[in-house]
């Protein structure tokens, strides 16, 4: 690539091969930096996304710095300049020919990374459905590093057929030892590509593990449980469990309140009743409507479900809370019964002849009355 140009400079001394190669150089890096830089960051601030703004600002410094150093290797390259030198030519290109070249894939593989990873954090934040997860940002990284590395050991001329071998033999004994590693690792790809939650989702595993996702990783996803405490998940697990997403495909979540009335209420006032006391509560969604749903006749009472939405899972049990005092107050207010169960039970007491109790046959005289209030009941004995 650089070949006429070494060619070009072949006429001239070594001196002035080296004062003209490094003006213009670093004339060429001073004017990408205070010209073509400058003129681009002004054209991209009127712009309506922050990707070019991205993309901007982390190709400055590779640019800047490829500028710069392409004449201190080309400096290497040419004859007059090489000739001139005290030491051996191989050791000047060793010490500055490849160092430069080095620099550059380095500072442009850097680059590559962070306008990926910053272009893939920005579309996250964004919360569209279809955002790219953050496996993704570590797949890259993993990909930049090994091809930034292999060109490192092309440039330096090492050779990487023994390596390869090498790698294959340990990629075997790492494959075996490092097994679940490498199943969280393809189960985060899985998971990924399913789309089956993104961060700041709040999903529920079959164990019954409940929480907001906060991170995603190679090896790893973190939930942040209702409790605040962080819960690490392997990839692996996550992808063989079943996984309810109760943040798709809307945050909104329907809940269910139920509540009994007694026996010959008034169904139709208490229905509007219960409507009015959620349309009237600050956590209840306008829209889809509240309604009343009359589900069974029970022991006790008419068992009904207030039917109400809330804009997402992390609310409902507040929503709930909220419900259930409006409904009580409502309930006391309107003087409808809340029913509870209630059982009488009656003792009986067998003369073994003549009118004479059984207890009393004994030398005992005993009262024993019993009364079952709810689920539970007590019994009181009076001894006389």
């Amino acid at each position: 690539m650089f070949d006429p140009l070494v060619r070009s400079l072949d006429g001239l001394g070594a001196w002035e091969t080296t004062a003209l190669v490094l003006c213009v150089s670093f004339g060429a890096a001073l004017a990408l930096e205070f010209v073509v830089i400058r003129a681009a960051r002004r054209y991209v601030t009127h712009t309506d996304t922050e990707y070019d703004n991205i993309v901007l600002a982390e190709l400055r410094v590779p640019v800047v710095l490829t500028a710069a150093l392409a004449g201190v290797f080309v400096l290497t390259q040419v004859p007059s300049v090489r000739t001139a030198v005290v030491v051996d030519p191989a050791l000047v290109e060793r010490f500055f020919g490849l160092p430069s070249l080095s620099l550059i894939v380095v500072v442009w593989a850097v680059a590559a990374n962070r306008i990926v990873n910053r272009i893939v954090d920005s579309v996250s934040k964004a919360g569209g459905r279809y955002d790219f997860a953050p496996v993704f940002s570590n797949v890259w990284t993993l990909l930049v590093v090994g091809g930034a590395a292999a060109t490192l050991l092309w440039l330096w001329n090492v050779e990487i057929t023994p390596l390869l071998g090498a790698a294959g033999v340990a990629g075997i004994a790492v494959g075996f030892a490092a097994k679940d590693t490498v199943a969280n690792f393809f189960g985060g790809i899985a998971l990924y590509f399913d789309d089956t939650y993104k961060i700041g989702d709040y999903i529920v595993l079959d164990d019954g593990t409940a929480g907001t996702v906060v991170k995603v990783g190679i090896r790893s996803t973190t939930l942040l449980t209702r409790d605040e405490l962080l819960v690490t998940v392997p990839n692996s697990v996550l992808n063989a469990a079943k996984i309810t997403n109760e943040s798709a495909p809307k945050r909104r979540r329907r809940i269910r309140v139920p509540i009994g009335v007694a026996y010959g209420t008034n169904v139709d006032a208490f229905e509007e009743l219960g409507i009015s006391v959620a349309l009237a509560a600050d956590v209840v969604l306008d829209s889809p409507k509240p309604r009343m749903r009359f589900r069974r006749f029970g022991d006790s009472a008419l068992e009904y479900e207030l039917l109400c939405w809330v804009n997402g899972p992390t609310r409902r049990r507040r929503a709930q809370h909220e419900l259930n005092r409006a409904l009580y107050e409502a309930l006391l207010d309107a003087d409808i019964e809340i029913p509870y169960p209630k059982r009488d039970v009656t003792v009986r007491r067998e003369d073994i002849g003549d009118g004479v109790p059984a207890s009393a046959a004994n030398g005992d005289g005993v009262e024993t009355n019993v009364v079952a209030d709810g689920d539970s009941a007590g019994e009181g004995l009076h001894k006389r």
